[in-house]
Order: C-alpha cells, then structure tokens, then sequence
C-alpha cells in the first residue's frame, strides 16, 4: 500500500512540476494577423520582431484597395488584428466600427512622423499611423518607347505601336482618377459630363490594355519581359523594377497625380492589440522606419527616420517629388454614392 501511495505522490509531484517548468520554457507564441499588400513588409524587420516578441506576423494578401474592402466586408472588420489602408478609405471604415481608436500611450514612436502626414485625412490621427506615401505615374521602356512621355494623355491616347502594349492599375479610383487628371479635372469629380469624358477617354484606351492589373516586381514582370510596355505604376514599384531593368523609366505627368497615404489600423475586433501597437511602434523606430523605405522605395513619414537614409535617396524627385508636383496633385476624397456607382459602372465596362 504504502508503495502505491509513494508512486502515486511522484507522478503527481512529477506531472505538478512539469506544469510549473513548461511555462518557463516556452511562452506561447502569439499569432498577429495582418491584411496587407504582397512584399509591402522587409523580411529582416519581421523576423527581428518575430525574435524580439516571440511572435508570428501572418500576412494575408490584397491585390487592389478594392479587393481590401471586399475581403473586409465579408467578415464584418473580423478576422485581422492589423489592416493596411489607405487615407481614403478611413472614415468609411470608422463609419463600419471596425477600426480601434489608437491608445498612442502604446506607440511611443509616433513622436516621430510628421503631422503632415498623421492628420492628412479625417480622422487618421485618431485612428490610424501612417507607414509610407507617394505617387502614381507612368512606368515605360525607354529602350522602346523613343518619345520622351510627359503627360497623362499618352497613356490614355497612345501611339499606335502600344496597342496590347500597356497595363492598368485594376483600381477604379486609379484608372478612372488618373483619366479626369489627363482631361484637366480633378481626379474626386463628381460631375456627370467630366465622368462621361473619362468614360470615353478610358473605352477608346481599351484596345491598347492588355491587362488590368498590378505589376509583378519580379524579373517576370511585363516590363522587363516585353509584354508592357508602358504601366500605370506606383513609384516605389517602378523604382524596384528599375533596380532590374535600367530600361525602366517613371515620370509623374506635368498635370499632377494622386498622392496616396497608405496607414497601419488596429482592428476593433482584434483580441491582439497589444501585439499589433507593438508591431506599429517597432516599425516607427526610427531606424526601421528607414530600413523599411530604403527597402520599398517609398518615402517615409518618419521624419526621425531620414537621418539614417542616404542623401542620395532623399534627394531622388521620384520618391520625394518637389513642391510644385505635389501642388499639382491630389489626395482621394470619399465621394457621394450617386457619383460612386457612376463610376464603378464605367470600371466595370473595362473589365468586360
């Protein structure tokens, strides 16, 4: 008997002090769910925090803003603990709830980026941080587009040589924004007639798209394969694909453009804030900030961050484009739904 009871108290103080070691062995490791765009993140940085948090960064992919809201509508805001969003859509995701109202106590490193940047929109300085900002323009092959490109109106009305030869952003806001610009509009027009003109502007271009889409950044991208030669393109994508192909060239049109925010959002229904603020400060230090834009090429609303970037990337008009662009250019506005469902009918004819 008393043998049985001596074994009994072993396993049990064995089983008593494997629970008490267990947890300082291992933490759990904790999972953060992140929407974003596809290689929108530098690898070393995520794995630095990975290490420095016992974390996993999970990423799931958008390929257009659009797609972002879609997947976001589906589950109601539920699902992601951290969002990559645009300026534009900020105060139609507050109006959804499904955006956390920052506890700045916890991102210590928002000292760093400029106020320019924070409350650019309404609402961002509330409810989200900004992570990059830049321009949309025109991506083409020098080698063999011979015409020096300065305008909008050659993508839109291009040489016969083009046709089948151009890609689009397969964004309505893009493509439709961008053919306003070329017709001297502004790209958040809600007039009726201006619309009709970018409508026709964009169906007499058709012919010469060979895809709506986004460019692979990648040696299999259509610009160096051949397949493009001319893209709507954001500038940090040009300038990537540019360090591949120096046949690569990127202009923003002496009409203007659209200069776009993109932020960091805390979701409502996350049970992991904690972690995602963690992940927004670390981002924010000042010399991760700089890794992150020297490895996007994107210009950085950090401005702590610029000290430990190069003179020469601060001083690229590409990614840092001069006052006088930018007083040409515009932010996305939220427009009004009669205008919105105009302009999702003309985008849906392109896609046919």
């Amino acid at each position: 008997m008393k043998k049985k009871q001596i074994r009994c108290w072993t396993v049990l103080f064995l089983l008593l002090g494997f629970a008490i070691i267990k947890p300082l062995d291992a933490a759990e490791k904790q999972t953060l769910v992140f929407l974003n765009w596809a290689e929108y993140l530098n690898p070393d940085l995520v794995k630095e925090f990975e290490t420095e948090f016992n974390a996993e960064i999970k990423e799931i992919f958008f390929e257009t803003d659009e797609m972002r809201n879609e997947k976001l509508g589906l589950t109601m805001g539920q699902g992601y603990d951290l969002v990559l969003i645009s300026g534009s859509a900020i105060s139609q995701y507050i109006r959804m709830q499904w955006l956390a109202r920052l506890d700045l106590s916890r991102i210590p490193n928002i000292i760093h980026i400029s106020p320019r940047w924070r409350d650019a929109f309404p609402g961002s300085d509330a409810y989200a941080v900004p992570y990059t900002w830049g321009t949309i323009g025109i991506a083409y092959r020098q080698d063999i587009i011979k015409t020096k490109i300065t305008s909008w109106k050659q993508l839109f009305e291009p040489e016969e040589s083009l046709k089948g030869k151009i890609m689009m952003i397969k964004d309505s806001n893009d493509t439709i924004g961008m053919a306003l610009k070329a017709l001297g509009y502004s790209i958040n027009s809600t007039s009726a007639k201006e619309l009709d003109q970018a409508e026709k502007l964009l169906l007499s271009q058709k012919p010469f798209v060979k895809k709506y889409s986004s460019l692979i950044l990648s040696e299999k991208s259509g610009l160096i394969t051949g397949s493009y030669h001319m893209a709507m393109a954001y500038n940090g994508d040009a300038l990537t694909l540019q360090t591949r192909d120096k046949n690569i060239e990127f202009i923003v049109p002496q009409e203007g453009t659209n200069i776009w925010i993109d932020y960091l959002a805390v979701m409502r229904g996350s049970n992991k804030k904690e972690l995602a603020y963690s992940f927004i400060n670390f981002l924010n230090k000042p010399e991760n900030a700089a890794r992150s834009a020297s490895f996007l090429y994107y210009a950085t609303p950090n401005k702590s961050a610029e000290i430990f970037l190069e003179p020469e990337y601060l001083k690229n008009p590409v990614i840092y484009p001069d006052e006088a662009v930018l007083s040409r250019s515009e932010f996305y506005k939220p427009v009004p739904a009669q205008a919105k469902k105009k302009r999702n009918s003309i985008f849906s004819k392109l896609l046919r």
